[in-house]
């Protein structure tokens, strides 16, 4: 039997999800007004960027609203590979992209995973973000990624990016991300040597990052400043 007590329990909660789920249904979704992307420095940390892009199978498989795919390089010879996909509100902010299925469906086997720790600017503790190796026919992929909401909000999890998906929808009318991925294709031997080089340009893109952030705007506001320039 249920008590009373429990019933009131799952009665106010179905109650607060329908509520929510109505809430985010009627509130009109924000549309990109800039995508800024494409502005981030091509000199970062010592390395020179080159753009490069995708097939267009594997755009629409990715189906970012805006994405940026950069090679770095050093002067040593060393090459950082930098993707950053950006999902607006209207797609939910975030990608159904996941290395950990990725990989060993192109043929690379995962053979190191787990969470690193990295100092965010202006804050007072370390945020996660995911570190992976993956190796094929004596190639190493040395790999860090994570997912960031609302430009400075960086999370290692897709369950943590729903959750902040649905407090931006509420207190913002605006939940908009992005997967951001940093990899370099080594040997064995330069393994440990090039986790370090991409955890120290990660703390580089961490910083930078939000400041080159798409912007969202209300479609109503945004037809109203295209108006007011007029």
């Amino acid at each position: 039997m249920i008590s009373d007590k429990t019933f009131e329990i799952c009665l106010v909660s179905l109650c607060m999800t329908l509520l929510i789920a109505g809430v985010l249904s009627i509130r009109p979704k924000p549309v990109i007004a800039r995508t800024n992307l494409e502005y981030l420095p091509k000199e970062i940390a010592g390395y020179k960027g080159v753009d490069d892009t995708f097939p267009d199978a594997v755009n629409r498989e990715l189906n970012a609203d805006t994405q940026l795919y950069r090679h770095y390089r050093s002067s040593d010879g060393s090459q950082i590979d930098l993707y950053i996909g950006y999902y607006g509100t209207a797609k939910g902010g975030r990608t159904g992209h996941n290395p950990y299925a990725c990989l060993p469906g192109a043929g690379w086997a995962i053979v190191d995973s787990r969470k690193i720790g990295i100092r965010q600017p202006n804050k007072t503790s370390d945020v996660e973000l995911n570190y992976v190796r993956a190796r094929r026919d004596g190639v190493n992929t040395v790999m860090v990624h994570w997912y960031q909401t609302a430009g400075t909000t960086v999370v290692s999890t897709g369950l943590q990016q729903n959750i902040e998906k649905i407090r931006g929808r509420l207190l913002r009318n605006r939940h908009d991300g992005a997967f951001v991925q940093i990899s370099m294709q080594v040997p064995d031997e330069s393994v440990l040597v090039s986790e370090a080089k991409a955890i120290v340009f990660a703390g580089s893109i961490l910083k930078i990052l939000p400041d080159f952030w798409p912007v969202e705007e209300q479609i109503g506001l945004l037809r109203f400043k295209n108006v007011w320039r007029l």
